[in-house]
């Protein structure tokens, strides 16, 4: 005699086990983005310029991503990979020489450039979760002919995440003061990023990121920091160091990505 299961209950147990899959993962985004806000306040407590710098990076990042039509994943890599791309630089032995504006020595240079390597170690645990994170965070100082660091890849050898990121940084290193370097105009970022089209970022992109419609867009992002009206949802007290960047809010809701207020370096080793 043969026993049936009635298919009421069939689809009863179906859907819950599809209800505690969505539990699950949802348990899992909550932890991955605590995991992610923790990083950044580590990035923050170490050096708040860093902390800065990192999200507009992002900001810079995910303008490109967008006007390059990546997918909403892709938009979303690139954006973690912009705000954790200088992890590797909490490091005590990087400390005193990113705080210093004094001229690198050979030896300083060298230890400045691990901070991709030290980087991608921090962000590896997370690898079962993001496979691109850490790659993308090591890559983001090759050059499109090479010549970059750490492993040398060249072309479309770089993951197209951070070819997007390597221009962004360079754009945020350009127009925005350093202890070690002055604040230049927009025009000479633009200007410096068209003399690396080809040999240090990917030509297609830079065409992409200095087109009219982005540079306006990029445009707009960096005025809004300093303009009389902040964005909503600013709900954090802000020091003076963090007075003029973007929040960042990472939400575990699978419908959500990390957001950006619309409010608001370059090749060398301590970019």
């Amino acid at each position: 005699m043969s026993h049936r299961i009635p298919l009421a209950v069939l689809g009863a147990g179906i859907g819950y086990y599809f209800l505690r899959l969505h539990r699950e993962t949802e348990r899992i985004e909550r932890l991955a983005a605590a995991s992610f806000e923790s990083l950044l306040n580590a990035i923050d407590a170490n050096d708040p310029e860093t902390g800065s710098h990192v999200r507009r990076v992002a900001c810079y990042a995910l303008i490109l991503a967008q006007a390059a039509d990546l997918d909403e994943h892709q938009c979303r890599m690139v954006e973690r990979i912009a705000l954790f791309h200088d992890i590797g630089k909490i490091h005590a032995a990087l400390f005193d020489i990113i705080r210093d504006d004094a001229k690198l020595s050979p030896s300083e240079r060298r230890l400045i450039a691990t901070h991709p390597q030290r980087g991608a170690e921090v962000l590896s645990p997370l690898a079962a979760f993001y496979p691109d994170l850490a790659d993308g965070v090591l890559s983001h100082h090759e050059r499109w002919d090479g010549a970059g660091y750490p492993r040398q890849l060249a072309g479309s050898r770089i993951p197209l995440s951070a070819r997007i990121v390597a221009i962004a940084d360079s754009f945020d290193a350009i127009t925005h003061r350093r202890l070690y370097r002055r604040q230049r105009s927009v025009a000479e970022a633009i200007e410096a990023i068209m003399q690396g089209r080809d040999t240090q970022y990917d030509p297609d992109l830079v065409d992409v990121f200095l087109s009219p419609p982005v540079v306006a867009e990029v445009e707009r992002a960096m005025r809004s920091l300093h303009g009389p009206h902040r964005a909503a949802g600013h709900s954090r007290a802000r020091t003076n160091e963090h007075a003029d960047v973007p929040d960042v809010t990472f939400r575990w809701r699978s419908a959500s990505r990390v957001q950006l207020a619309p409010d608001r370096e370059s090749q060398t080793p301590r970019g």
